[in-house]
């Protein structure tokens, strides 16, 4: 049995934030198609049914867009389907819902627990009402505290999203916000620097010179600071991005960092399932929900080369600080990872900046705040 995840897609939300960049876009939630939608998702798991036999389910996201504007009983009769198609599932099966908080009430958060979703993870990315209005998020702390509630109160895992390197602040107003999401029971918290995308409205102001944003050293600075005060409160920081406490990591991105294949569900979802031959297929679907729901379509499809998983697996990998397992990359891709990368490895390995344990290849943490160059170094 393959071990083999899958990412289910809700691609619409009630507002779009003006950093975002996802494949989502705005909707009058009293519009949403909540069966239609599921109907579709039900169409797309039937047709590629085929490629899951021999597979094992080990975790399932709800991802988006806003999962929690879904009623429950969409979202669990699709869930229950991608169980059913599976000919074993893990007993560790991780079952995640993401969420907003001005959208995830008491009744809906009790209706995802209802039908199998075992966390939750909250969009809270801050816990100060002015830079929650500089995110454009549609709640204020208030209701990010009590959303956190009623997560917490209908299932046993409880995950935020906590965004830093917005101008003005500073490494205390992490620190602190970092205190409050602690005091409000979370124990996995993905904690990542504001980003300005191209294509997005903050994208836009920051090319015409209206936008200002952090500096590097302060990002720095911020960064640092969340490793300590996550680490003194027993976190584990086993990601550049995402801090838990033993046993609370999300099994679900683990096993993508680690290079697992994954199912990939829904207007613009994106998989990638290994073949017999040793390669792999990745394809996305088409973006425009719409057209989705109308007829199942793929956007995008391509074949993965040995080169192409060996370079994704190292990417992806390096972030953790457990590193890559190099013999199981190896092994994936059919060819000794280290072909062709021999100067660049002796050369990283040298000035420090990676560590080879037997087969297993990490970046200490010391040097996560290089990490891109390193990896692209590697590539």
């Amino acid at each position: 049995m393959r071990d083999t995840s899958v990412y289910v897609h809700f691609p619409w939300c009630a507002k779009k934030c003006p950093y975002c960049d996802f494949a989502t876009r705005k909707i009058d939630v009293a519009t949403l198609p909540h069966e239609a939608y599921a109907d579709a998702l039900l169409r797309e798991l039937e047709v590629r049914r085929g490629a899951l036999r021999g597979r094992r389910l080990t975790s399932v996201f709800f991802g988006g867009g806003t999962p929690s504007l879904w009623s429950g009983a969409a979202l669990g009769r699709v869930l229950a389907a991608i169980r059913g198609a599976f000919e074993e599932e893990s007993e560790a099966l991780e079952i995640t819902a993401e969420s907003n908080p001005n959208s995830l009430t008491r009744a809906r958060a009790a209706a995802f627990a209802e039908a199998g979703v075992g966390r939750l993870s909250l969009g809270v990315q801050s816990l100060d009402d002015a830079r929650l209005r500089f995110l454009g998020r549609l709640h204020d702390r208030t209701e990010a505290l009590t959303a956190l509630g009623h997560a917490a109160a209908a299932v046993e895992r409880v995950s935020a999203d906590l965004m830093f390197g917005m101008p003005g602040q500073s490494a205390d107003d992490l620190a602190r916000e970092i205190d409050q999401l602690l005091e409000a029971g979370v124990r996995h918290v993905s904690a990542y620097a504001l980003t300005i995308e191209p294509g997005t409205q903050f994208g836009e102001l920051h090319r015409l010179g209206k936008l200002r944003v952090a500096e590097e050293e302060a990002y720095a600075q911020m960064f640092e600071r969340a490793e300590r005060a996550f680490e003194a409160a027993g976190f584990a920081h086993y990601e550049v991005s995402n801090y838990a406490q033993p046993g609370e990591e999300a099994r679900h991105n683990l096993h993508y960092w680690r290079g697992g294949d994954y199912l990939g569900l829904g207007a613009a979802a994106v998989g990638c399932l290994s073949e017999a031959d040793g390669g792999a297929r990745r394809w996305k679907n088409t973006v425009d929900a719409g057209r989705y729901m109308e007829a199942l379509g793929e956007e995008e499809s391509e074949t993965l080369g040995p080169q192409d998983r060996i370079r994704e697996g190292l990417m992806l990998g390096l972030r953790m600080a457990e590193g890559v397992d190099g013999a199981a990359l190896s092994a994936r891709a059919g060819v000794d990872w280290r072909r062709g990368r021999e100067a660049a490895l002796a050369r990283r390995l040298e000035r420090g900046d990676v560590v080879l344990e037997g087969e297993r290849l990490r970046v200490p943490r010391e040097r996560w705040l290089l990490l891109d160059g390193i990896v692209a170094d590697l590539f």
